[in-house]
């Protein structure tokens, strides 16, 4: 008689693999490595903090035991004197104030001009091989080869320096805007249509606010781009700003000052970029939810 499923024999018993309680507990993963998983803040701030210190770290080592001439690679507190004694004795302030201001008056003007015209850009085939493929074809010139132009059309004053870092900015920042409102969903659209929206409520009341998170992305992301070009802007006969000092620093072989002004720029980027991140948080709270 052949033996009941209920009673096993011996050897196929003996088979049966333990179940997971005989093995143990199982070992809790870590979020660390887990795909879009979230973290405490204090581990964001320990790691952000290594990110950050890690390079000055390196950077003193080298400097210290790596046998270079400071004018090559000076020591992380040589340029930290050097910073000091450009804000109190020679106008980092005024410098870095200067420079602010050439940014943000480049950017403005891009993002003014660019917002709405990238918004027609997506929205509106006829628009968009109109004006796309020409947009294409400018942004791929350096802008410091508008700089003989620049000077003749608009001088060697202040609106030069701004007209730079508009041309560096505006092209690039068009083509994101309309990219950011092509990735609007079609149904969303359809649905409006399906209303009895018409054009303009489509543009006004589905598209632009459907698209407002990616856009204030875009206008990070094409504010670090403004400060890129501004060494390049203040190449147009600049007696001021931070660009200017780098530049007069590496005709005098200064290298502590140009790292400083570089380091300089980079905070002001930092904390530009943090203040961008915050007010996307304040606007859009509902894309940090968790869950």
């Amino acid at each position: 008689m052949s033996s009941s499923p209920l009673h096993a024999p011996p050897s196929v018993a003996a088979s049966v693999p333990a179940t997971p309680q005989a093995v143990g507990p199982a070992r809790r993963r870590s979020h660390l490595w887990t795909v879009r998983a979230p973290i405490s803040r204090r581990t964001y701030w320990v790691l952000a903090l290594t990110g950050l210190f890690t390079p000055l770290v390196l950077w003193a080592l080298l400097a210290a035991f790596g046998g270079l001439d400071p004018v090559f690679l000076p020591a992380p507190l040589q340029v930290l004197t050097k910073a000091w004694t450009w804000a109190t004795e020679t106008g980092l302030f005024e410098d870095m104030g200067i420079s602010i201001y050439r940014v943000v008056a480049g950017f403005v003007l891009s993002a003014v001009i660019a917002l709405p015209l990238g918004l027609f850009i997506g929205s509106y085939r006829a628009v968009q091989a109109l004006l796309e493929p020409l947009t294409d074809f400018v942004r791929y010139m350096p802008a410091v080869a508008f700089i003989p132009l620049v000077m003749l059309w608009v001088g060697i004053g202040e609106g030069s320096k701004i007209a730079i870092i508009f041309i560096g900015t505006f092209f690039q920042m068009v083509l994101m805007v309309a990219e950011d409102v092509r990735r609007v969903p079609a149904a969303q659209v359809e649905a409006a249509q399906t209303m009895g929206a018409n054009r303009a409520e489509l543009v006004e009341k589905v598209i632009f606010p459907s698209a407002k998170p990616a856009l204030m992305d875009t206008l990070r992301i094409t504010m670090g781009w403004a400060w890129t070009y501004l060494v390049v802007a203040e190449l147009v006969a600049a007696n001021s700003g931070l660009g200017y000092a780098i530049l007069r620093a590496q005709r005098f072989l200064q290298t502590d000052t140009i790292f400083a002004g570089i380091i300089v720029i980079g905070l002001i980027g930092l904390i530009t970029d943090q203040l961008f991140r915050l007010a996307h948080r304040r606007a859009f709270p509902w894309l940090y939810l968790k869950g």
